[in-house]
């Protein structure tokens, strides 16, 4: 139950790194384009088709996590973990962040980038866009920017998630999927759970190898005077050491009685 396996969630933190690259391909359409009369009434126009129309969309039914919008996992085919994770997009901090602060910053976002326009304009020549294809083309962009601002919102919330909340949570079943979720795509994602290992175990933290049979296990002692009863570590059955005996006298008690 560790949401770190699943590797839909860690391919939707790319969407941090493909939003500066939309919003430099929205500059290069306003650039292509002449602005009318009023400029602010046409960007809010703008901004009105594709972020706030999407936010008010993603606000009752939030992107499936599992979806990558040209494709999905599907419903049927998800694992217990997964439908756990769904259950876990209903919070409202996620709405907060997603659809309604994302769908402020992208007037402002607008407003600068079509001021800025003339400086991508000379890409364009001799090409020309009219004005409402560019309007319409920035409003889809804007959705794709808001979509992929939620999914990366969600991605970093679930990937925070502990074992024990997963485990608490009640699985999402299809059927709620569909009325609850915004899931786009064509489903044929089916990518297996990664696999977190944990550190190598050295070769002495590993079993110690069996004593061959016969033999008896060595005991460092420290150094000192040897006990004298030690047992010998040979093959075979063990046997005891004798104890060392005292010298044998070559000669007898004679010749510790006195010289007269």
């Amino acid at each position: 139950m560790n949401p770190r396996t699943e590797p839909l969630l860690w391919i939707q933190l790319l969407g941090l790194s493909v939003l500066p690259l939309e919003a430099l391909l929205l500059l290069l359409l306003l650039a292509g384009s002449d602005p009318g009369p009023a400029p602010l009434v046409e960007e809010v126009l703008c901004w009105s088709l594709g972020a706030l129309a999407s936010a008010l969309l993603l606000w009752r039914a939030p992107a499936d996590v599992w979806s990558l919008l040209l494709a999905q996992i599907p419903a049927r085919g998800r694992r217990d973990l997964q439908q756990r994770l769904s259950r876990l997009q209903d919070t409202f901090a996620l709405k907060i962040l997603g659809p309604g602060l994302g769908s402020l910053a992208l007037l402002p976002l607008l407003i600068r980038l079509d001021h800025q326009a003339a400086v991508a304009a000379p890409l364009w020549h001799p090409a020309h866009l009219p004005r409402l294809v560019a309007l319409l083309l920035g409003a889809l962009l804007l959705s794709l920017m808001l979509w992929q601002w939620q999914q990366l919102l969600q991605a970093l919330w679930l990937l925070g998630r502990s074992e024990s909340m997963v485990r608490a949570t009640q699985p999402l079943s299809p059927e709620d999927l569909k009325q609850s979720r915004l899931s786009l795509g064509i489903p044929l994602l089916l990518p297996p759970p990664l696999t977190l290992e944990g550190p190598a175990q050295s070769p002495a933290m590993g079993k110690a190898s069996p004593a061959r049979p016969g033999t008896q296990a060595t005991v460092d002692h420290p150094p000192g005077p040897r006990v004298a009863n030690e047992t010998s570590t040979i093959d075979g059955p063990t046997l005891p050491v004798k104890p060392k005996q005292a010298p044998t006298e070559e000669q007898g008690r004679e010749l510790d009685e006195p010289i007269a």
